[in-house]
């Protein structure tokens, strides 16, 4: 994923059989007490038995480290801490979790010294690094981006999650709690009249004089948010399979014609890449959406890959943007 900066049953053990020293005598059969096993099943559809709840988490991915916070297990190992810190404010680490190297290259050793009870990893990692890490603790890998269920996916990864941390309970209120922000928002958007307004939605990043802009289009998960949110994304770009993103330029802008177009752009990249960066440019001054001022940038933070948690962020920005 190209970026700035981007970056279940448990199943009961056998009980032992015990024998005395003597002749044939059979000792009685010994029920295993209060196994508290726990077996879920991966992205890859990969069984992974874990001798409890994992207490001891680590996450090589923000979306997965934005999951663990927000079902209230402190992961003990996050990759890029700083970018973390940075990018996804909607679940701040209060741990003390230790830098494990970045997201595309964790360190094994780093990961191993932790002596976590699981590693969650996501399907941007490569297959060789899943198995390295899987020496040192037992992974559960999540599907990073779906763009055919964007928001199941999502979902799924929250219950996953819980399901693996014995954090269930949580795990459903948190889906609660996401579907009553998109039920609201909606409410309120309806009641503004804007229930089908087009809105766009991307991010840039400035590299000399051009300004490279990635569009969310249908598929992506802030678009699939929007729908939900009663808005019609006015994108006709196709994005990639996974995350649903498309490239263009200025000039692609002038294609979304008068729908409203919001974004954000965290200072960490260097700043407004759109409002600075594309400032004196003749074609960005002509579009109707800059004429109108509905150019709307949402606050740092909130990370468009993320979790439940970032969505419902996103969601209360871009009502409170479109309402104001």
């Amino acid at each position: 994923m190209k970026n700035q900066h981007l970056a279940w049953p448990a199943l009961a053990a056998a009980a032992a059989l015990a024998l005395t020293g003597c002749g044939t005598t059979e000792a009685p059969k010994k029920e295993a007490a209060g196994d508290s096993s726990v077996t879920v099943t991966d992205s890859r559809g990969k069984k992974v038995t874990l001798d409890g709840p994992a207490k001891r988490v680590v996450g090589t991915e923000w979306n997965v480290v934005e999951t663990l916070v927000t079902l209230g297990v402190q992961p003990v190992g996050v990759a890029d801490i700083k970018g973390y810190t940075a990018y996804d404010k909607a679940a701040p680490l209060t741990g003390k979790a230790k830098e494990i190297g970045t997201r595309g290259e964790p360190s094994v050793a780093t990961v191993a010294s932790l002596k976590p009870d699981l590693i969650v990893a996501t399907t941007d990692l490569s297959d060789s690094a899943i198995a390295q890490l899987s020496k040192a603790a037992p992974v559960v890998v999540v599907r990073s981006a779906d763009a055919s269920r964007q928001i199941d996916q999502m979902i799924d990864t929250v219950n996953l999650i819980g399901k693996a941390t014995g954090t269930e309970d949580k795990a459903k209120a948190e889906v609660a709690s996401f579907r009553k922000a998109v039920a609201e928002g909606r409410e309120k958007l309806a009641a503004a009249g804007l229930d089908g307004e087009k809105v766009a939605f991307a991010d840039g990043w400035k590299e000399g004089n051009q300004v490279s802009v990635r569009p969310y289009v249908k598929g992506s998960l802030l678009s699939d948010v929007n729908t939900e949110l009663g808005l019609v994304d006015p994108w006709k770009l196709k994005g990639d399979k996974a995350y649903g993103l498309a490239a263009t330029d200025v000039e692609g802008l002038t294609k979304i014609g008068d729908a409203r177009f919001t974004y954000i752009a965290n200072d960490a990249d260097g700043g407004d890449p759109f409002a600075d960066g594309l400032k004196d440019n003749a074609v960005w001054k002509s579009l109707p959406f800059v004429k109108d001022k509905e150019a709307h940038r949402l606050p740092d933070g909130i990370w468009m890959f993320g979790g439940t948690a970032s969505m419902r962020d996103y969601i209360d920005a871009l009502v409170g943007a479109l309402t104001a």
